[in-house]
């Protein structure tokens, strides 16, 4: 069903015809034929939309539309009308409808019209619960989110907690992965111990030997002291390798070295030392690409990759963007001293519709900006960076080429990669033999564009 709607007219044909309509098109529609017994309805029952005329015997929809916006906001109404003129839209939206259409009117406009109220509608309660729930203190500070993609990361990372097995997060930049290394370690029998991080490409290369394993006084120029490497530091606790993808070839056979023997040597040291910490590592880089281009050791990749945990892109998420757009509302306004108190559904359906590809980090970005501006006690759209705001989710098309689409290269592939399985049957070891890469890459490929290869795989017919 695509929502409840009551239909509201004095016209008893046009009600039933309505209704008809409405049924076949996948609507659970009822009618009344008066504006009081609508009201006595509305008082006992739960409608997802109102369509209602506005020339009526006894109240007209007008007064229907300003007496269902102040006992149940919460419901559209979509006004109808024979006498359309920009007066009497002007005062069905100021009586609280939620759009106008006139008659005639075809049943599809009709359709769409209850089909984005409804939407509008379940977007808002869903904005209001995710404000309750922030309000309570529901939202964990750990990894926010609760969408199908996110629930499959919270099991793996529940199953392989208590354990020492050694793991690789992967994702694209800004999607949370340090977020799940603490949530291993926070979980984990090593939970009171240290939790230590490094970025392996933030660090330069003569230093990064140093600054994971130590060095002894005097073994190089500024070496006044010894020092105790990250490793040493992380001693019965959790180090988290960050940017492993960007680690120097010269430094991965010692660091397999280290994971394999659990030992560590401090530059110009003569013994090595024994170090008991878990290791998690993280790259938004292809590693096994990597090994094949030799620019990543094959032995390393699968010390490393015992346990895969892949963190899927904001936009794979669906409704957990508004579960953490809240979340920051929350944090930036108590930070900024600001009473916000949420994001209107206008804010909400612009959230939606972008693609982040910042992801949670851009998405933070755009909040800590949409609250420092604002000056209301809810984001509005004009908060919003202009780039969100004035987003169109539609393909270009090149003039007087015959509308030749473009695309950017990642939705070409995905589309191809679509075709490719729906022309074999799903089979997708064939699909990978004539796309060019083994099984593994197409796995890896449909798993980073997330929840939307999948539905549309679906749509397709393939398994």
């Amino acid at each position: 069903m695509q929502g409840r709607v009551l239909i509201v007219d004095d016209d008893q044909s046009l009600c039933e015809t309505m209704e008809a309509a409405l049924r076949r098109a996948g609507f659970q529609a009822s009618w009344k034929s008066s504006a009081d017994e609508a009201l006595s309805t509305l008082e006992h029952q739960d409608f997802d939309a109102v369509v209602t005329d506005l020339n009526m015997r006894g109240m007209n929809g007008l007064a229907l539309c300003e007496r269902i916006a102040a006992n149940r906001p919460d419901v559209p109404v979509v006004v109808v009308t024979a006498f359309g003129s920009m007066e009497t839209a002007v005062a069905a939206i100021r009586a609280g409808a939620y759009d106008f259409i006139n008659k005639p009117f075809e049943i599809e406009e009709l359709k769409l019209t209850l089909g984005h109220a409804i939407q509008h509608r379940e977007l808002r309660e869903e904005v209001k619960r995710l404000r309750l729930e922030v309000g309570r203190g529901a939202v964990s500070s750990e990894i926010i989110g609760s969408s199908p993609a996110m629930r499959k990361v919270w099991d793996l990372i529940d199953r392989v907690a208590g354990t020492d097995a050694t793991v690789l997060v992967t994702g694209e930049s800004g999607t949370g992965k340090e977020l799940v290394a603490r949530a291993l370690h926070n979980r984990s029998r090593r939970s009171s111990g240290p939790f230590v991080a490094v970025n392996c490409a933030a660090v330069p290369e003569p230093l990064l030997e140093s600054e994971l394993f130590g060095h002894v006084k005097g073994a190089f120029t500024d070496a006044k002291s010894a020092r105790r490497g990250l490793f040493l530091q992380a001693n019965a606790g959790t180090i988290f390798l960050d940017e492993i993808g960007d680690l120097p070839l010269g430094m991965q056979p010692k660091l397999l070295r280290a994971l394999q023997d659990k030992t560590v040597r401090p530059v110009g040291g003569d013994h090595e030392e024994s170090y008991d910490a878990r290791i998690v590592t993280a790259t938004n880089q292809d590693l096994e690409q990597y090994v094949e281009e030799r620019r990543f050791r094959e032995d390393l990749f699968y010390r490393v990759n015992v346990v895969h945990i892949p963190v899927p892109p904001l936009r794979a998420r669906g409704n957990d963007v508004l579960v953490l757009a809240q979340h920051f509302v929350k944090h930036f306004s108590d930070q900024l001293g600001k009473r916000i108190v949420g994001i209107t559904s206008q804010v909400g359906e612009k959230l939606l519709a972008y693609r982040w590809p910042g992801n949670v980090r851009e998405l933070q970005n755009c909040i800590e900006r949409a609250v420092a501006l604002t000056r209301y006690e809810e984001l509005t759209v004009q908060d919003l960076p202009e780039k969100i705001r004035d987003y169109r989710d539609a393909p270009l098309f090149i003039p007087g080429e015959e509308s030749v689409e473009l695309l950017p290269m990642e939705e070409v592939e995905r589309r191809h990669i679509l075709r490719v399985l729906k022309a074999v049957g799903g089979n997708k070891t064939t699909a990978a033999e004539i796309l060019g890469f083994d099984r593994r890459t197409l796995y890896r490929k449909l798993e980073r564009y997330g929840e939307a290869v999948e539905a549309a795989a679906e749509k397709s017919g393939i398994n």
